[in-house]
């Protein structure tokens, strides 16, 4: 494939092991670990032990804290992608990475359960961070006809990495009182892999050319990506962009709200990321265990399992999607994305609601969660990352990965906290509310998101400059 080489595949791994690793696992880790984890908070209690309620809240602050650190984490990245780069960004990033992996490792031998939640805090920045950095960096770098798919790569490793910390994660291996900390420490290895592959690559194209007009360190880094000498018509392609942009003023918060069309970009990030959110995906990563449990489709031993072949299903569609993401294109896999997740939540709500009655539904409730997992992974799951980028020019694009990024986190952090006290106080008609918000999302994707699939830039802004006349 053209464009395809060694170098480029090596800035791939290099940018999307190290950083995936960390938004996929720490999002995983904390599902099959919650027993293991309260056990541990309540030893930290002095006199008698903690009430159920007060173990529930207290873990629940350490799963939503890393989305608070997540929120965080995007208000940086248009001041360190912007002056230090996108390469030396993400570099610098993995220096929360070390400080959040020796509070969370050493939080049992301290026996403070605080280090905990502010080592899931501190891992959250860096997960925030490299959220809106590594699709930043690898847009741009990667040939037109691949965005989708290197962007989906990203994703990939995301889920794979879910999957990993649900296997670490069982009792059998580290997911136990004695060999936790272990679990929670690990996170160091890829950041060390990062920082020891990540400086043979050369930084993004765009940045060089465009940012710091570098030229010649543009078309070398161009080179060193594509594997040959004959870059000009990608090196033509970013000039053209280089000079509209030098036409234009500095872009601020002021210029989104001001131009038509970045205000429509904008509109359209910010709603396919709250898609994502609301499809009401991290309720089921962060508590499907606790979720099957209720609905009685397995007993408290094995909807660990059951929430392992979730994770399964999940790495298998977003290889699907890895495909399919460049030849059915971006609009048509979010539209069956988000059809599907509203069908299957409404399945969830009639299975888990007729449970009581037939024994037999609480198997619908499984097959549902599964349902809802494939059809995320085809479209929400890695989609809204890359699109995001694809939408805007050089000059914005930092900031609206920043505003979008950020926005995404603040949507994480209120599903993380808020699903189990509504499904207490709702029960199973809680998946009501992720099926509304995916009917309102389902409605405006399909009348103002465009096609990007192939597309430059320029002429992703001319279909959006059509919309706003």
């Amino acid at each position: 494939m053209e464009g395809v080489t060694w170098h480029f595949l090596f800035a791939i791994a290099a940018a999307a092991l190290g950083s995936g690793f960390q938004n996929g696992y720490n999002t995983g880790v904390v599902n099959v670990t919650q027993r293991v984890i309260e056990k541990f908070i309540n030893s930290t209690y002095k006199g008698k032990a903690a009430s159920k309620s007060a173990l529930e809240f207290q873990y629940s602050l350490m799963v939503s804290v890393f989305c608070l650190g997540g929120m965080v984490g995007p208000l940086f990245t248009s001041f360190l992608s912007e002056n230090l780069g996108r390469k030396a960004a993400l570099i610098f990033n993995c220096l929360f990475v070390f400080v959040a992996a020796a509070l969370m490792g050493f939080a049992k031998m301290a026996g403070i359960y605080h280090l905990l939640v502010l080592g899931r805090f501190v891992i959250g920045i860096n997960a925030g961070l490299n959220s809106s950095l590594v699709p930043m960096y690898l847009s741009e770098i990667c040939p037109i006809y691949m965005r989708g798919a290197v962007g989906t790569v990203y994703q990939l490793v995301l889920v794979i990495c879910i999957l990993l910390s649900q296997i670490l994660g069982l009792p059998e291996i580290l997911g136990n009182d004695k060999h936790w900390p272990f679990l929670y420490g690990l996170i160091i290895l890829p950041a060390v892999f990062m920082v020891l592959t990540l400086p043979f690559c050369p930084e993004s194209p765009r940045f060089l050319l465009i940012v710091i007009e570098d030229p010649v360190s543009a078309k070398k880094a161009l080179e060193w990506f594509r594997g040959t000498s004959d870059v000009s018509n990608e090196i033509i392609s970013m000039t053209l962009e280089h000079e509209q942009i030098r036409q234009m003023p500095k872009v601020g918060f002021a210029n989104f709200r001001k131009d038509p069309v970045l205000k429509k970009c904008l509109t359209m990030a910010i709603i396919i990321m709250l898609a994502q959110q609301f499809s009401g995906i991290n309720a089921v990563i962060y508590y499907s265990t606790k979720t099957l449990t209720k609905a009685g489709a397995v007993s408290e031993g094995k909807a660990v399992y059951a929430t392992l072949a979730m994770g399964i299903i999940n790495v298998l569609m977003t290889v699907v999607s890895l495909y399919l993401v460049d030849t059915a294109g971006r609009k048509t896999l979010l539209i069956v994305g988000m059809a599907g997740t509203l069908l299957t939540n409404l399945i969830l709500t009639i299975s888990m609601v007729l449970t009581a009655r037939f024994f037999w539904m609480a198997y619908i409730s499984m097959i549902g969660i599964a349902a809802f997992v494939i059809f995320f992974a085809a479209g929400l799951g890695s989609i809204p990352w890359f699109l995001v980028a694809e939408l805007f020019e050089q000059a914005p694009r930092p900031l609206a990965m920043t505003i979008a990024a950020s926005i995404n986190w603040f949507a994480n952090f209120i599903i993380s906290v808020g699903f189990l006290p509504v499904a207490d106080l709702i029960g199973p008609y809680v998946f009501l509310c992720f099926a509304v918000a995916m009917a309102l999302c389902l409605i405006y994707t399909y009348r103002e998101i465009p096609e990007t699939k192939n597309r430059t830039i320029l002429e992703i802004k001319d279909l959006i400059n059509d919309k706003c006349s």
